[in-house]
């Protein structure tokens, strides 16, 4: 048995084998339990689960869950009721958190008899009973989920412990998912990303993301560009693409930009579309710094206006963009081929050019697609 974490991207590159260790490092500024939680919620149907509850009641967990559209149908692992002196009737219940020892045990019980055990926060052990002898235990479930097939998931917030401390928690754990914020001054992005993987070769990479409620992470790209020739299609494919969006034009033609917001396959994405007059270029070059992708949508009837579009292109991808060629209207009779389109645009063979026909909403997906799976890498 293996597990998906439930994150986009991640779920693309790996699966978790029983007997692993995923430990989610959060940086102090970000908050990053609904990780652990969407990690729960993937894997709740299909495996038995429980979560580790330490810096929060069981009603306050089971709320935290419902704001983002999902359900507690497994047990609870109560570890802070007795901090409070409150009363438990969760399964599992840790009299006094602060005890490692009975913390301990009742850890090891819960992954003795589950498949998938989550900790809300490994931090919050440490402070309440020492960074070494909790680290010690951890050590322990580590053998623990191996020997039996479990597979433990952690939060752990790198506050400024000793540094052996921190090497030993990422020593200990088979795979980390790094969430952090992007800084300049006050936080501008969050992003998380694969920093290790011990049983398999994987490309790291980095995404921005979003929390949305209900929901829980999305994989954010603020911005993809979509340019083109006159006429080619660009405001069709963009509302044809787009859970909403907005043009502003005059006589059907637009004058100013397209905007649309997609929900996609846990990503959230917002695309903006170019008028395709020559007089709104100087667009392209201020908007092409600020894209992450670009999406060129040709007319595949319309062979005179590939070099207008060959010239977009090199406006918009000058920092070295990631981009596909969008061949629209390949529902007309007189649409070329893509790969006579690649060959008469000069264009490179592993330059992705996909058919499509924007009006009838056939094969749009495949181009964000194709523009994915290269930024994704």
């Amino acid at each position: 048995m293996s597990i998906k974490l439930g994150i986009p991207a991640i779920d693309d590159v790996i699966d978790i084998p029983t007997g692993k260790v995923v430990t989610y490092c959060v940086d102090p500024e970000v908050e990053g339990d609904v990780f652990l939680m969407q990690t729960l919620h993937k894997n709740s149907e299909k495996c038995k689960c429980t979560l580790v509850i330490t810096n929060m009641s069981p009603m306050v967990a089971r709320n935290k869950f419902k704001e983002f559209g999902w359900n507690i149908n497994f047990p609870i692992v109560d570890a802070y009721s007795g901090l409070v002196g409150d009363l438990s009737n969760e399964k599992y219940v840790v009299k006094d958190p602060s005890n490692a020892e009975e913390l301990s045990r009742i850890v090891e019980d819960a992954i003795k008899e589950n498949d998938l055990v989550a900790i809300n926060s490994l931090s919050t052990m440490i402070d309440l009973c020492g960074e070494r002898i909790i680290v010690e235990y951890f050590k322990n479930w580590g053998k623990l989920a191996t020997i039996n097939n479990s597979v433990l998931v952690v939060n752990f917030v790198a506050w400024p412990y000793d540094e052996k401390i921190i090497n030993t928690v990422k020593a200990c754990s088979n795979a980390i998912v790094k969430i952090g914020g992007i800084h300049h001054r006050v936080i501008i992005g969050q992003y998380y990303g694969l920093v290790k993987v011990d049983w398999t070769e994987v490309r790291r990479k980095s995404v921005l993301f979003k929390v949305v409620k209900p929901g829980g992470v999305r994989a954010y790209i603020p911005k993809i560009l979509v340019t083109g020739p006159y006429n080619a299609g660009k405001t069709t494919f963009v509302h044809a693409i787009s859970n909403k969006a907005v043009s502003v034009d005059r006589l059907g033609t637009t004058v100013a930009l397209d905007h649309g917001h997609v929900e996609y396959k846990g990503f959230t994405i917002d695309i903006f579309g170019t008028p395709g007059q020559e007089r709104f270029d100087p667009l392209l070059k201020m908007l092409g710094g600020e894209a992450f992708g670009v999406i060129v949508v040709i007319d595949s009837t319309k062979p005179e206006d590939f070099p207008r579009a060959k010239e977009m292109l090199e406006k918009t991808t000058k920092f070295g963009l990631p981009y596909v060629i969008a061949a629209n209207k390949q529902d007309l009779p007189n649409a070329l081929h893509p790969e006579e389109i690649r060959k008469r645009m000069s264009l490179p063979t592993n330059t992705p050019v996909i058919s499509m026909s924007a009006i009838n909403r056939e094969g749009v997906y495949d181009v964000l697609d194709a523009l994915l799976k290269i930024l994704l890498g």
